[in-house]
């Protein structure tokens, strides 16, 4: 099996702000497994709030080229199990690794990687798209721009509430709110009231990571579901939010892979939390392999590739919130 990795520096739309940063390029690691005459793809997005960088990532790889490379026809559970030990400190190289073997061993089958797994699509749901924080003005400009079913709002100004009552004005869609670690307790309590009154479905990590008294008083208190991002980051976490979160968005850049986030997954239903998976505005590589585990989730957030001014592969589709799969095997992806 051969080891490819690519760089990009994938250039967005529009400016993307959150509370913690703004940015206009993402830079980005493709990795592809070879096998033959079958391909497999993989991607993970550089992240200062959690120190990756594509540079970091593409070292921690090289380390271990000549084990990945002398693994020959194993399950992805099994590479999983294999390679950890030896990313466990990077778990964004990981996941590029684990999205591209789960890909490339779904094609060698024949097979969707949804229908390896034997998941039904017919209950599918749909994604939202993502307004970054902006002025009012900009932000109106932007939901106008796609009108969409469900829109996730960035959050963690002073002006939140009169940025969503102004949004409210110009569309019935449904409204998420991401805060990224931006509020307090008692802001996300009161927030959580008039927000609801706006049409807003839940509000998303609106206190920092760590903040777990914080997080079971707002779990008491909201009028609102809280569901855990920057709190629920590894497999162990998933048990740590119940009774302090009502749900778990799983990104799979933090949690490895898709392996371990099947499980994350698997574990959050098991416990009776609601299901989300993440992007962190990766290209349709990364989005098709999401799309794979559509049929475990409540809610999903997949909207990187539309976020993007050039897209650097085709695979799964995306119109008015409604995700269609390639005909392709596997994740589905070409890189063009």
């Amino acid at each position: 099996m051969e080891l490819i990795l690519k760089e990009y520096n994938l250039k967005l739309k529009h400016t993307f702000t959150i509370s913690r940063e703004s940015i206009d390029f993402q830079p980005s690691l493709i990795v592809e497994l070879k096998n033959d005459h079958f391909s497999g793809f993989g991607e993970a997005t550089s992240n200062p709030y959690y120190k990756t960088t594509v540079a970091i990532m593409m070292k921690d790889l090289e380390k271990i080229r000549y084990i990945i490379e002398a693994i020959n026809d194993i399950t992805p559970a099994d590479f999983y199990t294999k390679l950890h030990p030896h990313l466990e400190h990077d778990m964004f190289a990981l996941c590029a690794l684990d999205m591209a073997y789960n890909d490339l061993y779904a094609r060698q089958k024949g097979k969707k990687l949804y229908e390896l797994w034997n998941y039904s699509i017919d209950k599918n749901p749909m994604t939202d798209y993502t307004i970054g924080i902006a002025s009012i003005e900009k932000m109106v400009t932007k939901m106008q721009e796609l009108p969409w079913p469900i829109y996730k709002i960035k959050l963690g100004t002073k002006e939140d509430i009169a940025i969503v009552t102004e949004l409210r004005k110009h569309t019935n869609a449904i409204f998420r709110i991401d805060a990224n670690c931006g509020w307090t307790v008692d802001e996300t309590i009161s927030n959580a009231i008039k927000l609801k009154k706006l049409g807003v479905e839940f509000l998303e990590q609106p206190l920092k990571a760590d903040n777990w008294e914080g997080h079971k008083e707002v779990f008491k208190h909201s009028a609102l579901p809280i569901i855990a991002d920057e709190s629920c980051i590894i497999e162990e976490d998933v048990s740590k939010c119940l009774n302090h979160f009502h749900g778990v968005n799983v990104k799979l850049v933090k949690c490895g892979g898709l392996t371990p986030g099947r499980r994350m997954l698997q574990e959050a239903k098991k416990l009776g939390l609601k299901t989300m998976v993440g992007c962190m505005t990766e290209s349709t590589v990364g989005i098709s392999a999401i799309a794979q585990l559509l049929p475990l989730l409540d809610y999903v957030d997949m909207d990187g590739a539309l976020l993007l001014a050039k897209d650097i592969a085709t695979g799964v589709t995306i119109d008015y919130g409604k995700i269609s799969y390639s005909e392709l095997h596997g994740t589905g992806v070409t890189l063009i």
